[in-house]
């Protein structure tokens, strides 16, 4: 990649080189990054997933923070590194002493799922890719049975995930497993840019499609053996587990009670802002009504897929060009966003970012649930700008890009979900903020979405810590089926993301309500900054893009200096 920024690079320092090694060392250890990165030289590998697989990332952070000891930073930078790398590595192993890493299962972000979902960004341009594929394919069952050995150590030693998720993962991986299911048709539509693959290497990939979809069958099978008897059918993980899980997902360190409370209060906030503009799309209307003319809005709907994918791509080409050098910093190698339809039918709207050279761009993919042809874009505008610019695009893409000021860790490993959905929610306010949702039904799909994540703060806070139902909403205290209920009069999306939603907060604890409480931080630190002479709002999104993902805790020490 041509640097397209004037700045100079910036000296490396003794603390960028343990950062820098530790990247190396994370290369090594999980192939499937490397594809991430679109790093070559393991493209045919996967990570090993047993425990002694597991403890050689332990190992490794442990060895960063012993390097770390003994240095000073050089810089402001540096400062930055050196406590991000002390929260994150430090955090880490608490998880690791926890013993949960092992025991790591549920509907969304797993072995299970990725194990898979790294073909999705594999390239398949060439024969030398297809082989890369088909000898990735035929790594699977390696990698499943290292994951297996995990699972089965944990579950030896009382870990074991919620009954519902791994119901859940035994129908995906039976899914992937099947004789049409993904595997199959990876298999069957290998072509190169030049026409179909020669018989040798069809054979090879066929070969190795059909293992991995048997091993697959065999993970599915013991889960449903040996895993689904003892696991526990208790969603909730308790107050121990999730003070954890929370501080992973944000960086910080919040109390728990006190952002219930406040979730539970934004939620109303929220509602009465969305009756307002229901008010506005016809005077008098419910919530309701205000949606069901919008749904019957013949100009706000798309019909099948191709639609919403052109839909999708104008919003986002738009979008960078009007903010471009006006509001951000966007160099022309990150003006490309590629929109696509996601491979899988689970439901879930993502986003990946680019390869270290951009030669591979930025991607925002959407998974349409089977069955589902129909979208209305009032209720999507919106993530399109949370998934792409100014969102996770112009995130992720900002801190891949800031090779002359970053180290590797920082530009490429250092995420925290509070930090950049976070970041993302606060992306969705703005465009609000800089006109963008003016459109009543934009700005009502905006406030759906901004209150489908504050009532996941609710819910995966009242749930997990069994805390009290506030009384318009129930009584006694949070089990799944009352959050169920709770969030269907919250989240006004399709059956099939309602269910996979639900599934989700559930098997994955601390990261739903990250967007929310990440976004209420970023708005913090704004607000502080604001207050102080000579602030500027294109300067603030610039500083703040160049630190990177990093904690929140993190985040404000390098925004706002050290506390008084």
């Amino acid at each position: 990649m041509t640097s397209e920024t004037s700045a100079p690079a910036r000296p490396k320092t003794a603390i960028d080189a343990v950062a820098d090694a530790y990247t190396d060392t994370l290369i090594r250890l999980n192939p499937s990054f490397a594809t991430i990165l679109g790093v070559p030289g393991h493209d045919t590998e996967f990570q090993d997933f047993s425990p002694a697989g597991i403890a050689e990332f332990a190992t490794a952070a442990r060895g960063t923070l012993d390097a770390l000891a003994g240095l000073a930073p050089a810089d402001d930078v540096d400062a930055v590194t050196l406590d991000a790398m002390r929260e994150r590595l430090g955090l880490q192993l608490e998880i690791h002493e926890s013993g949960w890493d092992a025991a790591a299962l549920n509907n969304i972000e797993s072995p299970a799922q990725n194990i898979r979902s790294i073909f999705d960004l594999m390239p398949t341009d060439t024969q030398e890719h297809w082989e890369h594929i088909a000898d990735r394919a035929h790594n699977v069952p390696g990698a499943l049975r290292g994951y297996i050995e995990s699972l089965r150590a944990a579950k030896a030693a009382g870990r074991v995930s919620a009954s519902r998720q791994v119901g859940i993962v035994v129908d995906q991986t039976t899914r992937y497993a099947a004789e049409d299911g993904f595997f199959a048709q990876l298999a069957a539509g290998a072509r190169t840019a030049d026409g179909p693959l020669p018989a040798a290497l069809q054979k090879n990939l066929d070969d190795g499609a059909a293992a991995a979809r048997a091993a697959y069958a065999e993970f599915a099978a013991f889960l449903q053996d040996e895993l689904l008897p003892v696991a526990p059918d208790k969603d909730a993980v308790g107050r121990e587990r999730y003070a954890l899980a929370s501080r992973s997902f944000l960086g910080a360190t919040v109390d728990l009670e006190e952002t219930y409370a406040w979730g539970v209060g934004e939620l109303d906030r929220i509602i009465a802002a969305q009756e307002a503009v229901a008010g506005e799309i016809r005077a008098g209307a419910t919530v309701a009504e205000a949606k069901e003319i919008l749904n019957n809005d013949p100009s706000r709907q798309l019909k099948g897929t191709d639609a919403l994918t052109a839909w999708m791509q104008g919003l986002s080409d738009r979008a960078v060009a009007e903010l471009a050098g006006v509001h951000f910093e966007i160099p022309d190698v990150m003006k490309t966003l590629e929109c696509r339809i996601a491979p899988t039918a689970d439901g879930g709207i993502y986003y990946t970012g680019p390869s270290d050279d951009f030669s591979r761009p930025g991607r925002m993919w959407w998974s349409v649930p089977e069955g589902e042809d129909t979208f209305t874009t009032w209720a999507e505008t919106t993530t399109v700008f949370h998934e792409g610019v100014p969102g996770h695009h112009l995130q992720i893409a900002t801190a891949v890009y800031r090779r002359e000021l970053l180290n590797s860790w920082r530009r490429n490993v250092c995420w925290t979900s509070g930090h950049g959905e976070g970041w993302a929610l606060y992306a969705e306010k703005l465009m609000e903020e800089l006109g963008y949702l003016k459109d009543p039904g934009d700005h009502m799909g905006m406030l759906d979405m901004q209150r489908m994540r504050a009532a996941r703060v609710v819910f995966d806070i009242g749930v997990h810590l069994e805390l009290e139902v506030p009384q318009r909403w129930g009584s006694g205290a949070w089990t799944p089926e009352k959050g169920l209920d709770f969030l269907k009069a919250n989240l006004d999306i399709s059956e099939g993301q309602l269910q996979f939603e639900f599934a989700r907060y559930l098997g994955w604890p601390g990261q739903a309500p990250s967007y929310k409480v990440g976004q209420r931080l970023w708005e913090q630190i704004r607000t502080e900054l604001e207050a102080r002479p000579g602030f500027d709002l294109k300067a603030f999104h610039t500083k703040a893009l160049n630190i990177g993902s990093v904690g929140l805790d993190t985040l404000k020490h390098a925004m706002l200096g050290p506390a008084e």
